[in-house]
């Protein structure tokens, strides 16, 4: 049997155990899929040796912090900064960036074209907003980072009407809103908000999170997490099986 898993820390819920375990009944796969929640990322070498892991999922707090501990990163995730997938061969890790695909596609299926994007938002500035970061300047959409460290770009209490006018793209990439804090929702203007902007929040869980519902209040286009969590995870799939892992 080959084994799989998804670091984190917490990992109170994550989708990709019931996701991947029903895949390889459907597909009679003779393997597993398990979560690690570990409270360090210096544990996943030995957490790699003992569970003699074949795929590795990353997510919140790892994508950035787990770079120095892989043997090898695809070109792509070493331009993002960020790694969401581990494959090991023969004990050699190797990171990859599904987060990027996921996200580009989803995105598309909300705006349609970058041509009707003047600018976007992107909260957060963890290892999700690099891949954001990284299709955005691929689709030459304008964008700026919100969070509360000035170092890092505008904070939410510094957005002013005219910056907002100017964009027309919000990406919440934090956690924030996300099961079981359902009453919560990124700090920004929304009463700014009308018909023109469009709301994407990485979360899926809830499907409509408080912020995700603030735009709809105001005619807002949005969009959740979940088909870019399906798409990440089908690459990530991809990855391991053209390693014949599953063999």
């Amino acid at each position: 049997m080959k084994h799989f898993g998804i670091i984190g820390f917490p990992l109170s819920h994550t989708f990709s155990p019931g996701y991947f375990s029903e895949k390889f009944k459907s597909l009679h796969i003779d393997a597993d899929y398990k979560a690690f929640p570990i409270e360090h990322i210096e544990l996943l070498p030995d957490l790699i040796k003992s569970k003699h892991l074949c795929g590795i999922n990353v997510t919140l707090p790892y994508k950035q912090q787990v770079l120095p501990l892989l043997d090898e990163i695809d070109s792509d995730a070493l331009q993002i900064g960020a790694v969401n997938t581990i494959s090991v061969i023969n004990g050699r890790t190797k990171g990859y960036n599904t987060d990027v695909l996921g996200f580009e596609l989803s995105l598309l299926d909300l705006i349609q074209s970058p041509k009707h994007i003047k600018g976007a938002y992107i909260l957060g500035t963890g290892g999700a907003a690099k891949a954001v970061e990284y299709v955005l300047k691929k689709m030459k959409i304008r964008y700026s980072y919100i969070s509360r460290d000035d170092s890092k770009g505008l904070t939410y209490d510094n957005i002013h009407k005219k910056d907002f006018s100017n964009i027309n793209l919000i990406i919440n990439t934090t956690p924030v809103g996300m099961y079981p804090n359902l009453d919560s929702c990124p700090d920004i203007p929304y009463e700014w908000i009308n018909e023109n902007y469009f709301l994407y929040d990485l979360v899926y869980n809830p499907e409509k999170t408080l912020f995700l519902s603030e735009g709809i209040k105001r005619n807002a286009k949005v969009k959740n997490g979940y088909d870019m969590l399906i798409l990440q995870a089908e690459k990530a799939w991809e990855i391991w099986n053209n390693h014949k892992l599953n063999s």
